[in-house]
């Protein structure tokens, strides 16, 4: 029996975080193409970043939409309808006349593919909580984080025998699969007893429940933020890599997937030592992680250190995330069991929507520096621990 559910456990892990990585995906595979669509378009490096922002925004509120509606009709319904929409998407970005059209389809795109990210997660609170779903949600992001490792790489090896085109038919082609496998594989896991009443008005008394939680906005913004600095460093290093260390759309690929190794060894290490050590002292040692890396960072911005310089804080700086991440969400998630869909979404939403802010954020000297990235990075870091100080700490020691 043990056998039979440790196996039900894994095939459960690995669809629900290959939905996991439809975000990741729908994000990092058309990075290395970016210079390709700049001149593809004839437009600016700056137009083309904003189709990331398009891509975020969508994927943060359609995580706010998303999340309530699973809570109301269940997770497969939504899960189904979003993933149809997705490959329209997909093919719609593929055939873009023009970079205009490419941002609205990257913004479409985004929402459909917020379904799989939110509803995912909200699935794994239905079946575990305390230091179970910190195991659980440790490896969901095992197999969600292999995403940043191998859509870059996915996306070179596309580029180096077709056109940025590819690499949006190869998405609707994972937006078919992830489809087919809503369809025959993904049991419902919220009943109708436990579903949430279908009324606007009060979907958002939920969402006001939520945001009047004080030690769940301080994980929330604590999470959020910090996994905003992270699309900054999206944004901006397919140019800094490439533009101004002349590394290759391949060499871009191979160190920009190095990072999700370091975002796989941050998650696992929380989840392989939840009955050792709290998820307050991970989240607590990531933070402060990030803050070290992200002045590092900075420092060879500043002095134009060579790559190896810059990569090796990065990859702590990412580590990071995947630490504060996995212990951030079931501390936040805990109490949250009749609003998980909507609990999952505002967590969500903060990292795409502070991102969709922040990413821009990275070319605006130009794409000679990667000063703006040191920056925004320390910013978010240091923003993060005061939410954390401020909402979460400072609540506990007034209550103990």
């Amino acid at each position: 029996m043990n056998n039979k559910n440790n196996q039900h456990v894994v095939r459960l892990v690995l669809l629900l975080g290959l939905f996991s990585t439809l975000g990741p995906f729908t994000i990092d595979m058309y990075l290395p193409a970016f210079p390709e669509i700049v001149k593809q378009f004839d437009t600016t490096a700056s137009l083309v970043q904003l189709s990331l922002t398009a891509c975020l925004l969508g994927l943060g509120i359609g995580q706010l939409v998303m999340g309530s509606l699973s809570d109301v009709y269940g997770r497969r319904y939504p899960l189904l309808i979003s993933m149809a929409v997705y490959v329209a998407a997909s093919l719609a970005c593929a055939f873009s006349p023009n970079i205009g059209l490419l941002i609205a389809f990257r913004f479409v795109q985004g929402f459909a593919a917020s379904a799989g990210i939110v509803i995912s997660r909200a699935i794994a609170r239905d079946l575990y909580s305390g230091h179970e779903l910190t195991k659980f949600f440790s490896m969901l992001l095992l197999v969600g984080n292999l995403g940043p490792l191998v859509a870059p790489v996915t996306g070179s090896g596309i580029l180096s025998f077709t056109t940025w085109i590819g690499v949006f038919l190869a998405l609707a082609l994972l937006g078919i699969y992830l489809l087919t496998m809503t369809k025959w594989q993904l049991q419902e896991t919220l009943p109708p007893d436990r579903r949430r009443p279908s009324n606007f008005v009060e979907q958002l008394r939920n969402y006001g429940s939520l945001l009047r939680d004080r030690q769940f906005v301080g994980y929330m913004l604590a999470q959020g933020i910090m996994i905003a600095g992270v699309f900054a460093y999206v944004s901006g290093t397919p140019f800094i890599y490439q533009n101004i260390y002349g590394a290759s759309p391949t060499v871009f690929a191979l160190l920009f997937g190095s990072n999700g190794i370091s975002l796989i060894i941050g998650s696992q290490l929380v989840g392989r030592m939840a009955h050792r050590v709290s998820e307050q002292t991970f989240l607590l040692f990531g933070l402060w992680l990030a803050c070290l890396a992200s002045v590092a960072v900075l420092v060879v911005a500043l002095v134009h250190g060579p790559l190896y310089a810059l990569v090796i804080p990065l990859f702590f700086f990412v580590a990071a995330i995947g630490i504060t991440s996995t212990a951030a969400f079931p501390l936040a998630m805990e109490s949250q069991s009749r609003m998980a869909g909507s609990a999952a979404a505002l967590l969500g939403v903060i990292p795409f929507l502070l991102g969709a802010v922040v990413s821009p954020l990275v070319g605006i000297a130009g794409e000679d520096t990667a000063v703006p990235l040191g920056v925004i990075i320390l910013l978010t870091s240091a923003a993060a621990m005061l939410a954390y100080f401020f909402l979460v700490r400072k609540k506990s020691r007034g209550t103990a």
